[in-house]
């Protein structure tokens, strides 16, 4: 099995401006990115940015880069156009890891890949860990998801699901069973991204604001599976970066 790791990176952001750019104990946040995920079996890492201040800072730590457009309306319209620039035939499979994690394990970005190539159904693949808290549970920050006996993902939502009709959600024994939070690392055939980018948004995916959605509304099947390990949360405040630095 052999994929490829893009990691697409934003110089913009509302809630952390150059986050790409910040530094972790001596190390910009896209360079510790690039470094968990070399520690993979993919086959390239590739850095995905549309500016040339991450351009820049990438080469000169000797990484890859492939600059798109500014102007993609989400992340996998931005991992189309590298996949295409690249030549990437459509049977080979991709993993996008986000910038935004330094911590991600790469025992996990290999997982991922894995799962999708030896599933038979899917055309994407992601991941998930089982909920422990009734906060997060009914934060619609946090995404959770229902899958079926094959693995493959029912449905993905900002709303508490499964939801325990019979059960008040005053504490941890409540929680369901199945209760999982969504971890957004995601494996693709090339093949489903190119009809990602001709569909039109799907309602359902516009209403939950959660582009996943539009595989599931034109019957691409999603394989989910517990993550092999711990995957720390992404960085999007000022207090994320500061406990990131404070766990190395």
């Amino acid at each position: 099995m052999s994929f490829i790791v893009i990691i697409p990176a934003r110089y913009a952001s509302t809630r952390l401006p150059a986050k790409p750019l910040r530094d972790i104990a001596g190390l910009s946040m896209i360079q510790r990115v690039w470094q968990q995920a070399l520690k993979s079996n993919a086959a390239e890492v590739v850095i995905a940015t549309d500016d040339s201040r991450i351009e820049l800072a990438a080469q000169a730590f000797g990484a890859e880069v492939c600059m798109t457009r500014a102007d993609h309306v989400s992340g996998t319209d931005r991992l189309q156009e590298v996949a295409q620039k690249l030549g990437l035939d459509d049977r080979q499979l991709v993993v996008n890891v986000q910038g935004d994690e330094p911590l991600i394990p790469p025992e996990v970005i290999d997982q991922v890949a894995s799962n999708l190539a030896q599933s038979s159904t899917a055309g994407v693949a992601t991941l998930c860990e089982p909920l422990s808290s009734v906060v997060d549970f009914v934060n619609p920050n946090t995404v959770k998801l229902v899958a079926d006996a094959m693995g493959n993902a029912l449905y993905f939502s900002r709303a508490p699901i499964p939801f325990p009709r019979d059960k008040s959600l005053g504490s941890t024994n409540s929680l369901p069973k199945d209760a999982r939070r969504h971890i957004g690392i995601y494996a693709y055939k090339v093949s489903s991204i190119n009809q990602f980018v001709d569909w039109d948004i799907a309602p359902l995916e516009r209403l939950e604001s959660l582009e996943q959605l539009r595989f599931l509304a034109n019957g691409i099947a999603i394989h989910v599976a517990d993550a092999c390990a711990p995957v720390p949360g992404g960085v999007d405040t000022e207090d994320d970066l500061n406990n990131v630095i404070n766990t190395l």
